[in-house]
């Protein structure tokens, strides 16, 4: 089993580490939110539901209006409760109809990285950034090493790199991936400002 160190929470952390729901959902709302409370979410889900695993079945089929009401209760799983509520329900209800709700199910063929690039992109709310983070994730921390996977996962597939949650092992290296994310941003905002300001 791997051990992750993602949400910097040894219960969240545990639950990341052998439940690839719970990492898939974590991801998923690792957006417009503080990566340690978008990973640590789960544990609070899972807490919230009295279970020890999350179930896509569950989440899938479970009453909307009670899973937002899941989301919003205090600390809420997200800035935005309702609409993640929704999303988390959507992923759940794909893994359901196309892989038997086990998320395994993505990479239980051994496919090539880019169709498992293309299976990631096809969830609901992952985008083409979101899905090369999350395959770049899987090949480095969880074991899922697909041929070719780096390549499918770009410049997120990078041996050695500080870009995203996948390289993140435990303090330092988040330090290191927030101090590339901050450098990236000014970069970004450097390049959009007038020549001669």
């Amino acid at each position: 089993m791997p051990v992750l160190h993602i949400a910097q929470d040894p219960a969240a952390d545990e639950l990341l580490s052998r439940d690839p729901l719970a990492l898939v959902v974590g991801m998923m709302l690792d957006q417009q939110f503080p990566m340690e409370r978008a990973f640590g979410a789960p544990r609070l889900l899972a807490d919230r539901l009295g279970v020890d695993t999350l179930s896509a079945e569950q989440l899938a089929s479970i009453d909307p209006e009670e899973l937002v009401a899941i989301f919003q209760r205090p600390p809420a799983l997200h800035r935005y409760p309702g609409s993640m509520a929704g999303r988390a329900q959507e992923v759940c209800r794909a893994l359901v109809a196309d892989h038997d709700g086990q998320v395994t199910g993505l990479w239980a063929d051994d496919p090539d990285g880019a169709t498992l690039l293309r299976r990631l992109k096809a969830l609901p709310g992952f985008g083409a950034q979101k899905a090369s983070i999350f395959l770049a994730l899987l090949g480095k921390q969880y074991g899922v090493t697909v041929p070719g996977w780096r390549e499918a996962a770009g410049e997120y597939g990078t041996e050695g790199s500080r870009r995203s949650v996948a390289d993140i092992t435990g303090p330092e290296s988040l330090a290191e991936v927030r101090a590339f994310k901050q450098e990236q941003k000014q970069a970004a905002k450097a390049a959009k400002e007038p020549a001669g300001k």
